[in-house]
């Protein structure tokens, strides 16, 4: 059976370290910290398409700025950060039993309407590394104004830890 580690290797994703480069939100974004446990369950900060540095990637609106490609493509490189989260929390993404829970916020338009397509960039991702039965967990995507530093997509995690 493959392993989580061993997938991400064998789709050549890039996952930041932040244990070298240290979790960019709290640097960026004011008072917090990237990740809290309890019990067996992990509480994700929020994640955006940031570099590591905080350059933030796909600034703007969905239905003005930025297509539902891009806004997909935003959400996948959130995705990444938040595995680099998972990370930096448990050591190895070897250790989550299942994603329990995202929400996801998509900066758009009054009119935009299709945030469900935006946030599956991130939902995608997760069941590639861990496969549907853990990576598939409940989601709520809430179309919003505007997001700090001008990002077009953030994302939060609720993980259950095993192993």
């Amino acid at each position: 059976m493959t392993t989580p580690e061993q997938r991400v290797r064998e789709l050549g994703l890039e996952i930041p370290d932040f244990a070298v480069s240290g979790y960019y939100g709290a640097d960026t974004y004011g008072s917090m910290k990237p990740h809290h446990i309890v019990g067996d369950v992990l509480y994700l900060s929020g994640h955006t398409p940031d570099r590591a540095d905080g350059t933030v990637r796909f600034a703007g609106r969905l239905g003005q700025d930025l297509t539902v490609e891009q806004g997909y493509e935003a959400a996948r490189l959130t995705a990444l950060n938040c595995l680099g989260g998972i990370r930096l929390a448990l050591g190895s993404l070897d250790r989550v039993k299942s994603i329990i829970r995202q929400t996801c916020f998509v900066t758009t338009t009054m009119e935009f309407t299709e945030v469900h397509r935006v946030s599956s960039g991130a939902s995608d991702l997760f069941v590639e590394v861990f496969g549907s039965e853990i990576g598939l967990g409940g989601r709520a995507t809430i179309g919003v104004m505007s997001l700090a530093g001008g990002s077009s997509f953030e994302n939060t995690l609720t993980v259950e830890i095993g192993r």
